[in-house]
């Protein structure tokens, strides 16, 4: 009896002394410092549906996708839930009534918080989801209601636990959908049909929802923005490029122009106005849409002339050779600050850098504008089949099956120090956990300064390292990055790790000395050589790929092979300088057993050789 006075007076106790606090701080406070897009997201999307109609899988992905978009998010499990929170609570209706209000209610502090919560709950009663509903929207706080439905049919062959199996057995009683009741929603946000369409076409579905009820901004709705013209008008803007005035752009300019029509640079519009052009060089982002990396400028330079010609015009046709590969709607001229531009985006103004050089030497003017590309640009150079766009590269990602995509950026020949680290990565990964891991080999195939090896011998080289087996063809895409090389360190290694992003990968490695280069006066490397890692791991915007640092690999001399260097070790260690190895290749040498693949090093000798015949 005692017992259970001192019960009722812990409860009464409760009632009395337990005060709702408001809080301080505003939700459009806590949303302006929440995330990287600003403004307050709280909502919660309830998914529900029998068990194997696809919650969790829908619910980690769409996770994956708001996240990686800047948009705050966390998915609250099912299963994962029952190990914590309510460990202490069965199956009975009882239960199952308090496990949807604990969840709910962990789901309104979520979301007051700025997240978008995901909840991922079998919810079998109308009733229990019209209170969840209630408990968010008595808040103040949006509830998607979203049915996974999939016929039982379809969730039994998806029986991974082997549940329905025990239940149609009678091993487990009260199991939703065979001997316990499943209440569909009568009138849910939104129905997927996990039996009809992909995981991928479901997430587009709810990402659309919440576009449409202003949770996530529109811009993110698109992961590649190309600017090639629809078929189904390609003629008619054809007709109206004809007679709009031009400008003829430079083989660099047509390789940007690649670029941005591909949506490598997804969301640029086209080439950069003036708002754009400083949001980047002050601010190394696009601002306009939340906070976008984009490190450097994507411009199109113009001489005095030309913007004296045409400043004013709705419409500029911009012509390659004779010609028109695109048009440049509502173009705005600006001044090239070049000495400004170049102390910014390089750290240096050095007249022999040769892509300064080139700025220098560009016009006075910067014309930006929303661009419609004609047609996919082709450089008939017997390459053309190695160059896929994002999309392209997306839908190979997902024939291979691959549920790791790890890039490897370069604009040198391969030797095995970098395939060491190639498979060392993918190693990691199978240890992760991941099944089909697959190598993004991924060239730079833009300009170049003159003393690099050319493109096309590098296809040659490359193609050579993977038919000796040094890298494993079979997990392995070799694929030409359009972009022209700026040589601007750790500032342009950000916009070659965020295009990969562009085209899916989530993990990129990262070398020594990133888009470096020796300075033309005192030969001395311009950028530190490890700040570009450490920059990548840093920088904003960069939230779906995980940085793979670079670890030092050097030729062991005991194993002859290459090694990751061991400072302990130090003397079995001998470091081959690029300057040597084109000197052995030169001079038709070979280099310490293990240093390359022997086919690859042949394809090196003879380019050294046809450029001596040349000379």
């Amino acid at each position: 009896m005692m017992l259970g006075v001192k019960k009722q007076q812990t409860d009464l106790n409760r009632s009395i002394n337990v005060v709702f606090q408001a809080h301080h701080v505003t939700r459009s406070k806590r949303g302006q410092v929440v995330g990287t897009r600003g403004g307050f997201r709280g909502c919660t999307v309830w998914l529900t549906g029998l068990s194997g109609a696809g919650k969790t899988t829908i619910a980690f992905a769409l996770e994956e996708y708001l996240v990686s978009h800047g948009i705050p998010c966390y998915s609250l499990d099912g299963d994962n839930i029952r190990h914590g929170l309510n460990k202490n609570l069965g199956f009975t209706a009882t239960d199952r009534e308090e496990n949807i209000r604990r969840i709910a209610e962990v789901a309104k502090l979520f979301a007051d918080a700025g997240l978008v919560c995901i909840t991922s709950f079998i919810s079998p009663y109308t009733k229990d989801r019209d209170d969840a509903r209630k408990i968010l929207e008595s808040a103040g706080l949006p509830f998607f209601e979203v049915f996974i439905n999939a016929p039982l049919e379809v969730c039994e062959s998806r029986d991974v636990k082997g549940l329905y199996k025990k239940a149609r057995a009678g091993e487990i009683k009260g199991f939703t959908g065979i001997d316990a009741d499943y209440e569909r929603p009568e009138a849910p946000e939104l129905v997927l049909k996990t039996g009809e369409v992909t995981v991928n076409e479901c997430i587009r579905q709810v990402v659309d929802l919440l576009r449409e009820q202003s949770i996530v901004p529109s811009g993110i709705t698109e992961e590649v923005n190309e600017l090639f013209v629809p078929e189904n008008k390609l003629k008619l803007v054809q007709v109206d490029a004809i007679t709009l005035p031009t400008i003829s752009i430079t083989k660099l300019d047509l390789q940007w122009v690649q670029v941005l029509a591909e949506g490598w640079a997804t969301p640029l519009k086209g080439f950069m106005r003036e708002r754009e052009f400083l949001q980047v060089q002050h601010f190394g982002n696009l601002l306009d849409d939340g906070t976008i990396n984009q490190s450097i400028p994507i411009v199109l330079p113009v001489t005095t002339e030309t913007k004296q010609r045409l400043d004013g015009c709705a419409a500029i046709a911009l012509e390659f050779q004779g010609t028109l590969v695109a048009i440049l709607r509502q173009p705005e001229f600006y001044e090239h600050r070049k000495e400004e531009r170049c102390a910014r985006q390089w750290g240096t103004t050095c007249p022999q850098h040769p892509y300064i050089k080139m700025v220098m030497e560009g016009g006075d003017w910067l014309v930006g504008g929303d661009l419609e590309v004609l047609d996919r640009i082709r450089w008939n150079d017997g390459l053309d089949q190695y160059r896929f766009t994002p999309r392209e590269l997306k839908q190979k990602f997902k024939e291979m099956k691959a549920d790791a995509i790890f890039a490897f950026q370069l604009r040198n020949p391969v030797h095995n120090g970098h395939a060491l680290l190639m498979q060392d990565t993918k190693r990691r990964l199978l240890e992760r956990g991941h099944k089909r891991p697959v190598l993004l080999l991924h060239p730079l195939g833009g300009w170049t300064k003159d003393d690099d090896v050319p493109l096309d011998w590098r296809m040659k080289q490359h193609a050579a390292v993977l038919e000796e087996g040094v890298l494993d063809p079979t997990s392995t895409i070799v694929a030409i990055f359009p972009s022209p090389m700026m040589y601007a360190g750790p500032t342009e290694v950000q916009w070659h790790c965020r295009a990969r992003m562009i085209a899916g990968a989530n993990f990129y490695i990262v070398g020594r000395d990133p888009a470096g280069m020796p300075h033309p006066e005192t030969k001395q490397d311009i950028y530190e050589p490890t700040h570009g890692g450490k920059v990548l791991t840093m920088a904003p915007g960069l939230t779906s790929v995980e940085i793979i640092p670079f670890r030092v690999a050097a030729y062991n001399k005991t194993k002859r092979a290459m090694d990751f260097y061991d400072k302990d070790r130090h003397a079995e260690f001998e470091f081959i300088s690029g300057t040597r190895m084109r000197k052995l290749a030169r001079c038709g040498e070979n280099p310490p057993e293990g240093f390359m693949a022997p086919k690859a090093w042949k394809v090196l000798t003879e380019y050294y050789s046809s450029i001596q015949k040349d000379q």
